[in-house]
């Protein structure tokens, strides 16, 4: 099995296990998503209305026109015409923006915080503009240049004037009054000729001052990203997102050991088998009680969520026959008298009820005495005529650091650890009576058990 593949079976399993508290933290997202829309993002409106630039630009020249429609000089002018007591000219400013579009257009918007403000803005920095710029092309110019065209007007006329006179003076022979005549009107051609050139050239320049706006910006019809339901929702995915992250780091982070090897070698003994308990994880901190241990068991905190699912273990006998080789190792291992002290983590449920079944299967031979000790200030009774000590656990449950004061303990007591029984939770599916296994059962199924249970 790849990674990608063990993160999607991680994902959905807190998907499936914890789905109370990331609906719970989902909902809390959309409140806090609200609270911001009301708050931070309240409903905004945008409106555009678009200006007809005519003659030839160039991209340049509209990119001045657009920093032309945002300035303060034509914002501060709407801004005038509007009469808005509640908006500053410079917060009008952010809510005032335009852009260049194809066909010589430049597109003007106005945000605010209704549909009507929004248009009434955008309508009124459109007009203001197209004065402006009427103003700016006019203001300086226009009377030289009205001057200008006048003079040009009638240096035409006279010019054909003068070379109708000149034409009906005009010798047609080939004196040299006739020459130079027909020289002079040559000239006055080319200054004609020039003359409708400037003219000509000045026709575009004043086509440019001629802006129009196409009509007036439309209402709109809904809110300006980002809107109040985008912000609900992305408020809910994000606090869903970061739980989800949430978990996958605390496991990532999680130091708990889960394999057998890595617990024998924490204890620094040999692992005996493992043991199976039927029933589901319990919370890692059962101690917890009142109202807080109520909240977790309301949003399905209680259980344990980074375990894979229960496996579904053959029947009662199958888990019995774990127990019996357990202790025939026991038997083999230790010599006469047996009695063992039975080590298990005091809040380890798991291990507490593995060790209870254990006792009941070894029917005194090896006896045992289940001692339960606190992983904070672990402390074992000091050794009177017992062989040593078996630790009891349930894997993914405590630390390496947890497991190595556990065998401190041991050793202060003059105990050695003669062994290591790990305890799983597995699914009950009885097929048959308990006391259909007999008792030789161990010897007699133990290739077969070996070969379907696994380790034992």
């Amino acid at each position: 099995m790849n990674e990608d593949t063990i993160r999607l079976v991680t994902i959905g399993r807190i998907l499936r296990r914890r789905w109370r508290l990331l609906a719970v933290l989902a909902v809390v997202g959309a409140l806090f998503g609200y609270g911001t829309s009301v708050l931070v993002f309240p409903p905004r409106y945008t409106a555009s209305a678009p200006v007809l630039l005519p003659g030839i630009w160039e991209e340049r020249e509209l990119l001045t026109q657009v920093d032309i429609a945002t300035s303060s000089a034509v914002v501060d002018r709407a801004a005038a015409a509007l009469h808005w007591t509640d908006v500053s000219k410079t917060e009008l400013r952010k809510n005032v923006g335009a852009k260049a579009a194809d066909g010589n257009i430049i597109t003007i918007s106005g945000t605010a915080d209704t549909p009507e403000r929004a248009q009434q803005l955008a309508d009124r920095v459109a007009q203001q503009f197209v004065q402006f710029a009427a103003e700016v092309a006019g203001g300086g110019t226009d009377a030289g240049a009205a001057a200008e065209t006048e003079a040009l007007r009638k240096q035409v006329a006279d010019t054909n004037r003068r070379i109708s006179d000149l034409a009906k003076a005009a010798d047609p022979g080939q004196t040299v009054e006739s020459v130079q005549s027909r020289t002079a009107l040559e000239n006055l051609r080319t200054s004609l000729e020039a003359a409708m050139k400037k003219l000509e050239e000045a026709g575009p320049t004043s086509n440019k001052a001629g802006m129009v706006v196409m009509g007036s910006a439309a209402r709109p019809t809904g809110e300006a990203p980002p809107t109040r339901i985008q912000l609900i929702v992305g408020g809910a995915l994000v606090f869903f997102l970061l739980a989800v992250i949430g978990h996958l780091l605390s496991a990532r982070m999680n130091r708990r050991l889960r394999t057998e090897p890595e617990i024998a070698a924490a204890l620094g003994s040999a692992s005996l088998g493992t043991v199976d308990v039927p029933g589901e994880w319990p919370a890692h901190h059962p101690e917890d009680g009142g109202g807080r241990a109520r909240i977790r068991r309301l949003l399905g905190a209680d259980t344990r969520w980074d375990v894979p699912a229960p496996q579904k273990s053959g029947d009662e006998a199958g888990r019995r026959l774990r127990y019996r080789r357990v202790c025939a190792r026991l038997r083999d291992q230790l010599p006469a008298p047996r009695r063992l002290l039975v080590v298990v983590p005091d809040g380890d449920e798991i291990a507490r009820r593995a060790a209870g079944q254990l006792v009941a299967e070894a029917k005194g031979e090896p006896l045992l005495q289940v001692v339960e000790v606190s992983v904070d200030r672990p402390m074992v009774p000091d050794r009177d005529t017992e062989n040593g000590a078996l630790v009891l656990l349930s894997a993914g449950s405590w630390t390496a650091d947890e497991l190595t004061g556990i065998a401190g303990a041991c050793a202060d007591g003059r105990h050695e650890v003669v062994g290591v029984v790990v305890a799983g939770v597995v699914e009950a599916r009885p097929e048959r009576p308990a006391d259909q296994l007999p008792d030789d059962a161990t010897l007699t199924f133990a290739v077969p058990g070996r070969a379907a249970g696994g380790s034992a």
